[in-house]
């Protein structure tokens, strides 16, 4: 990334949706019977389409493949013509299954397909790097898959849908956690295109449109993260690492405050988090955020960016191949370091990016 005084910045997206090609490619190459016969959502399987279209144009295949599914296309898009460095992958799934063995199976087949198509493709590989899908529902099966590859070189998270029916604080989940510590790699929680069995977006229900749903939608984030700070899950799990990956950051800093104020004098209510809520934050959470969040360019964009220490929190993400498709726009009342978080620092820390693979991929644009 080019800055008006000349000075190039690395870039990491954090936030790359990746696709099978088909309902008959995931089929007939990731899923064994009994699963490859059964119905499942398609990605679109949710009640609201964006009405100027879900991906942006020209992120289809060769052959009219899914949007996001070829990673020449991917690539030539993301490292060509946006000046990515580095990319984390995100296979996006169907959401929370009825039958939780099929939630299983379409994770590990989604899993098969980012690793053999995308993180070990001989011409791309060196420069994306992967989420690992696990259903929560199953926590045997989502250990099954951590345990299978936690090992692989370019392999840098766990991901679970946002849409869970539980929020993730709650012990039942806590195993899981425990396996991503154990294997040294952070939790990301991203919203799922396929709609399965779900909680609705909001506390008071389904919304009417589009517009309401995203707008809301970001709030079930912070749903999550007070809960796991309320139930003492990071001071349970000191090295825990969470990303929530599809916004919330511009919302963290009114609750937290909240929770701060109204946690005070009710501490000895959770004597399993003894500390203030807001002191959970550093080293656990991280936000993935593109040009939709937040205040924009304005005078006082750094010094928010300062409050509650997001500038340590937060990562850039495209969302390619969505319709937003997220530029990287660095507000000009950043300093040079917040710059360099948002843009690529927090996430080479977080992911364990060495420089010289960014320098190397910038060299080779």
């Amino acid at each position: 990334m080019e800055h008006p005084d000349g000075t190039l910045t690395p870039v990491i997206d954090a936030s790359v949706h990746i696709f099978c090609k088909s309902n008959k490619d995931l089929r007939q190459n990731f899923l064994r019977e009994p699963f490859r016969s059964r119905g499942f959502p398609d990605y679109e399987m949710d009640w609201y389409g964006a009405p100027g279209g879900e991906y942006a144009k020209g992120t289809t295949g060769p052959d009219k493949q899914y949007p996001g599914s070829d990673p020449d296309v991917v690539a030539r898009h993301l490292f060509d013509e946006r000046g990515v460095d580095v990319a984390i992958l995100h296979p996006m799934g169907r959401g929370i299954m009825p039958d939780r063995h099929l939630g299983s199976a379409l994770a590990a087949g989604h899993n098969e397909m980012m690793v053999t198509r995308w993180l070990d493709d001989s011409a791309h590989g060196e420069r994306f790097r992967g989420t690992i899908r696990v259903n929560p529902d199953d926590i045997t099966g989502a250990l099954r898959e951590i345990a299978k590859y936690k090992d692989h070189p370019r392999v840098v998270q766990i991901g679970v849908p946002l849409q869970s029916r539980e929020l993730y604080g709650k012990p039942q989940f806590w195993p899981l956690w425990e396996a991503a510590v154990d294997a040294g790699l952070p939790v990301a929680v991203h919203f799922e295109v396929g709609s399965g069995v779900m909680l609705p977006p909001t506390p008071n229900g389904i919304t009417r449109t589009y517009e309401q749903f995203v707008g809301f939608t970001a709030m079930n984030f912070l749903y999550h993260l007070m809960n796991m700070i309320a139930e003492g899950v990071f001071e349970r799990m000191p090295a825990l690492k969470f990303v929530w990956a599809d916004g919330a950051a511009d919302m963290l800093t009114p609750f937290m405050w909240r929770m701060d104020c109204f946690g005070r004098p009710h501490l000895e209510q959770t004597p399993w988090a003894p500390r203030m809520p807001s002191d959970y934050l550093p080293g656990h959470t991280y936000f993935i955020q593109g040009a939709l969040d937040g205040p924009g360019d304005v005078g006082f964009a750094g010094e928010w960016a300062g409050f509650t220490g997001k500038d340590d929190m937060v990562m850039y993400g495209s969302s390619y191949p969505h319709w937003q498709l997220n530029d990287l726009s660095v507000p000009c009342s950043y300093s040079a370091e917040q710059r360099d978080k948002l843009c690529w620092r927090n996430a080479a820390e977080l992911y364990g990016i060495e420089i010289p693979v960014i320098a190397s991929a910038s060299a080779a644009q």
